[in-house]
C-alpha cells in the first residue's frame, strides 16, 4: 500500500473519530495502534510504549503541571478582580477604555497564567457584565475578551511553548523570550483597533459618565493591584532570562508565588487549594494523554515515510520554500478547526521541523509563527477553545453566533500580526538572541 493511500486512510480515520466526538488522545493513540498492528505485526506494538516512555522522561515536562497549577490558583486568588478595578479607574473615562483595559489585563494575566482559559473566563465573568451594563456593543465587548484571552498561548510562560519545545527540539527559554514582542504586537493591534473604532463610532464603547469617574488619589491607590502580578512575572520570567532557573524550576517559583498571592488576598483556604489541585490534575492528565497519543500517531506515520511525502507536497507548492512555509501554516489553521493546539503540535512537530531546517529557516522563528497560528485557531469555529470558554460565561441572550461574529475583526488583526512577524522575523528572534548569547 502506497504512502499516499495510507495518508488518506490515516487522516480520514482521525477526522471521522473527531467528528463523532471521540477524545483526541484516544483517537490518535487508537489509530496508531491499529495501523501498527495491521501494517506490521503484534510485536511492533511494543514501539508505542517505548516511544511514549522516551517522550515522558524529559525534565522540561515537570513545568507543565506546575504552570497549570499556577494558573488555577491565580484564578481563585482574586488578582484579576483588583486588576480590573484598577483599569476601570484609570481608563473608564476614555471611549473604549474598559475594552482597552480588558485587553491590558488579559496581557498581564497571560504572563502569569500560561493558558488562554484563565484570562478568558476571569474577564468574561468580571469585565463583560460591566461593559454591557455601560452600553458597550456586545460584539466588541465579547471580542476583546476572547482575543485578549488567547494571548495566554503566546505570552510566556506558555504551556503550548513547553510542548512545542519538547516536540521540536527547541529551547523553551528561547521560545518564551521569542513570544514577548509578538504578544505585545498582537495586544497593541487589538488596543489600536478598539480606540480607533470607538473614536469614529461614539456609541460603540461610551466613556463612563462623570459621576462614575474617580480622582487621582483613588487612581494612584489602585496601582497597588499591579505589585503582586509584576513581582510574580519577574520571579518566573526574570529567573529564566537571567539564567538563574530552568523553565521547570521557574514553574515551581510560579506555583509557590500563586499560593502566596492567594494568601495575601486572603483567598488561601482548603477549598481553593483543593480545587486548584484537582483542576490542575485533570488538565495535566488531558494534555499528557493527548501528548502520548499524538507521539504514537506521529512516530508511526513518520516510520511509514511521511517526511518524504510531506516535503514533496510542500515543495511542490508555488513559491518554493516560502510556499512550503505558507502551506505548513495553513495546515495549522485547518487542523485548528478539528482539534486543540496540543494535538496539532504533537502530530506535526516531528514531521515539520526537519523540513523547516532543511529549507534553511530559523526553527525558533518558525516555532513562534506556529504559536501565532495556533492562537488564531483558538478563535476560529467550530473548535476554537476560547469560543467555548466565552459561551460558558456569557449572560443569557448572547448566542454562539454572537460570539462567532464578535471575533471576526480580531481574527483579521491576528492575521495582520502574523504577516508582520513573517516579514520582520527580528520581532521574534531578536530578544532570544540578546538574552541567550
Amino acid at each position: 500500500m502506497s504512502i499516499e493511500i495510507i495518508t488518506i486512510i490515516l487522516f480520514g480515520s482521525m477526522i471521522l473519530f473527531l467528528v463523532l466526538g471521540h477524545p483526541v488522545a484516544f483517537s490518535l493513540g487508537g489509530i496508531a495502534a491499529v495501523f501498527t498492528l495491521f501494517l506490521w505485526s503484534p510485536e511492533a506494538l511494543l514501539t508505542i510504549p517505548i516511544t511514549i516512555w522516551k517522550g515522558m522522561t524529559g525534565f522540561t515536562l515537570i513545568a507543565l503541571p506546575l504552570f497549570i497549577y499556577m494558573a488555577n490558583m491565580l484564578e481563585r486568588s482574586g488578582v484579576a478582580d483588583d486588576l480590573y478595578e484598577m483599569m476601570y479607574r484609570w481608563l473608564g473615562a476614555v471611549r473604549g477604555g474598559l475594552a482597552v483595559g480588558t485587553v491590558l489585563i488579559c496581557t498581564l494575566v497571560a504572563a502569569m497564567s500560561a493558558t488562554s482559559g484563565a484570562a478568558t473566563v476571569s474577564m468574561g465573568l468580571i469585565a463583560l457584565p460591566s461593559m454591557l451594563k455601560r452600553d458597550y456593543d456586545k460584539q466588541i465587548a465579547i471580542g476583546c475578551i476572547s482575543a485578549g484571552g488567547a494571548l495566554g498561548l503566546l505570552i510566556p510562560p506558555s504551556i503550548i511553548m513547553i510542548i512545542l519545545g519538547l516536540m521540536g527540539n527547541l529551547s523553551v527559554g528561547k521560545l518564551f523570550a521569542g513570544g514577548i514582542f509578538p504578544g505585545l504586537l498582537f495586544s497593541s493591534l487589538f488596543i489600536a483597533y478598539i480606540l480607533i473604532r470607538s473614536f469614529f463610532q461614539r456609541d460603540l464603547a461610551p466613556a463612563l459618565p462623570p459621576e462614575e469617574r474617580v480622582g487621582w488619589r483613588e487612581k494612584l491607590a489602585s496601582l497597588r493591584a499591579v505589585i503582586l502580578p509584576v513581582l510574580l512575572v519577574i520571579g518566573v520570567l526574570g529567573s529564566i532570562f537571567a539564567g538563574m532557573a530552568t523553565p521547570s524550576e521557574a514553574a515551581g517559583i510560579g506555583a509557590l508565588g500563586s499560593i502566596l498571592c492567594a494568601a495575601i488576598y486572603r483567598r488561601l483556604n482548603w477549598q481553593n487549594f483543593k480545587e486548584a489541585g484537582y483542576s490542575s490534575l485533570r488538565l495535566t492528565g488531558m494534555v499528557m494523554w493527548i501528548y502520548f497519543g499524538a507521539i504514537a500517531f506521529s512516530v508511526i506515520y513518520a516510520a511509514l515515510g511521511a517526511s518524504e511525502l510531506l516535503e514533496g507536497i510542500l515543495m511542490g507548492l508555488p513559491g518554493g520554500r516560502w510556499g512550503a512555509l505558507a502551506g505548513m501554516l495553513a495546515t495549522f489553521l485547518v487542523l485548528g478547526c478539528l482539534m486543540d493546539a496540543f494535538g496539532i503540535i504533537a502530530i506535526c512537530a516531528p514531521l515539520y521541523f526537519p523540513i523547516i531546517r532543511s529549507l534553511g529557516f530559523d526553527p525558533l522563528w518558525f516555532g513562534i509563527l506556529w504559536v501565532l497560528t495556533v492562537e488564531i485557531a483558538h478563535l476560529t469555529p467550530p473548535f476554537g477553545f476560547n469560543l467555548f470558554y466565552m459561551k460558558g460565561v456569557v449572560p443569557k441572550g448572547i448566542t454562539i453566533m454572537d460570539i462567532y461574529r464578535s471575533i471576526v475583526p480580531f481574527v483579521g488583526l491576528q492575521l495582520v500580526g502574523l504577516i508582520i512577524v513573517i516579514i520582520f522575523p527580528e520581532i521574534a528572534v531578536w530578544l532570544p538572541g540578546i538574552i541567550f548569547k
